[in-house]
């Protein structure tokens, strides 16, 4: 019976009650749209980091990326990537030699990461192959070729099959160099990376640094199953005590942050709009109370209790909150599965969004755990708003609320 009274008592005011309750709505709903937007944002850069840059897990010597020394290989690489192989849940893996050099086009010069790689094998790791916006992936171009981001051939003034000319520091000590053409360009929307590393093929840098074909600086590992990487890292870390075992959390730790903080802020942002909406409806329910202030005497006068009163007024502001709480997430998520299929396009703010590795076409994604939090905190700021007033209308005298006009 307090229910449908309660219900009832926030409609004697329509206009009053439709335009808190559409304060709440349009609050709630920019609330779970950012969440959704911000979701997809940091996914996005999440699955780029892990499946284009970082892969799963890597293996290296404990001091390699201190100096990228030439001599700090991995012994018995190639057994080793057989024996690793064989493991459950491996669907990829891919020795690497890796040096940082510098690489020079006819116009000018940088320093880069150049990774020596077996394109079938990398293939399995990282889904680089799939993101060349010119060229193929080490194809067309039998000696020599090299594939380099968007930025780098921007920076360098090259285009496809243009020659660049690496030079390094060979095994024996000495400074030499190879001239290789372009044959693939990728674009990431990740600046830092397209402009800091070049992939050539194993063979060929193997060659220009004299070393053994089956030298490997690096092992980059693949799995079918995600929840089993730490697993994975772990094991491999007992079993290889003499090497650095790291999975992408480890070897990219900024990575690991970008869901920590896009949940954070999302809900610091819902928190922000319920305690604005918060106080809008405390000044709401104040005025409620304020023009019914004799019929609250009356109810006191025939003996209703001040705890039923008292649950009566938090109901009331409950269910306003709650109205316009779910119609608000409601919006929210149809604007999500409205825009999550062509995604939202920000490329006006591309160079900006790249310089920070992230894409300017961001897909909104649900995730309704964040959802049912944001539901929580709207019912929560609900029953806060409505302590206040509730305590108000306690103070009321009977006899003295029956007289006031």
């Amino acid at each position: 019976m307090i229910k449908s009274i309660a219900w009832r008592n926030i409609w004697r005011s329509p206009l009053r009650s439709g335009i808190i309750i559409a304060a709440i709505s349009v609050g709630m709903s920019a609330g779970v749209f950012t969440a959704t937007f911000t979701k997809g944002w940091m996914n996005q850069r999440l699955e780029a980091g892990v499946e284009t840059e970082a892969s799963h897990m890597r293996i290296q010597q404990p001091k390699f990326n201190e100096n990228y020394d030439l001599k700090e290989s991995i012994p018995n690489s190639r057994s080793l990537v057989n024996e690793i192989t064989k493991l459950d849940h491996i669907d990829g893996i891919s020795p690497r030699i890796v040096i940082q050099s510098m690489i020079a086009s006819a116009e000018t010069g940088t320093g880069v990461r150049i990774i020596g790689v077996d394109p079938e094998k990398e293939k399995t790791v990282t889904n680089l192959h799939t993101k060349l916006s010119e060229g193929k992936y080490f194809e067309g171009m039998k000696r020599n070729p090299i594939v380099i981001g968007a930025k780098l051939a921007k920076k360098l003034k090259v285009k496809m099959r243009s020659k660049v000319v690496i030079t390094v520091h060979d095994a024996s000590g000495n400074i030499t160099g190879g001239a290789f053409r372009v044959c693939g360009i990728f674009d990431i929307s990740s600046g830092i990376f397209e402009e800091m590393n070049v992939f050539v093929r194993k063979s060929d840098l193997a060659r220009l640094l004299g070393l053994d074909k089956n030298t490997s600086h690096e092992i980059v590992i693949h799995l079918d199953d995600t929840e089993q990487i730490d697993q994975y890292a772990a094991m491999l870390k007992e079993q290889h005590q003499d090497l650095l075992v790291q999975s992408w959390k480890e070897a990219m730790p900024e990575l690991g942050y970008l869901n920590e903080i896009g949940n954070l802020y999302t809900y610091i942002f819902v928190i922000i709009i319920l305690l604005a909406l918060g106080f809008g409806i405390v000044n709401t329910m104040l005025m409620v109370i304020l023009e019914r202030v004799k019929e609250l005497g009356m109810l006191m006068a025939v003996g209703m209790s001040k705890a039923r009163i008292f649950g009566m007024l938090m109901l009331e502001t409950v269910l306003l909150t709650f109205t316009g709480g779910f119609n608000g997430i409601l919006i929210g998520l149809g604007a999500t599965y409205a825009t999550m299929k062509n995604g939202i396009n920000l490329s006006g703010y591309n160079a900006g969004f790249e310089d920070m590795g992230y894409s300017s076409h961001i897909y909104p994604v649900v995730e309704f755990e964040t959802i049912y939090v944001i539901a929580i905190l709207v019912i929560i700021t609900g029953i806060l708003a409505s302590i206040y007033p509730a305590r108000k209308a306690l103070k009321y005298n009977p006899a003295d609320a029956i007289r006031t006009e």
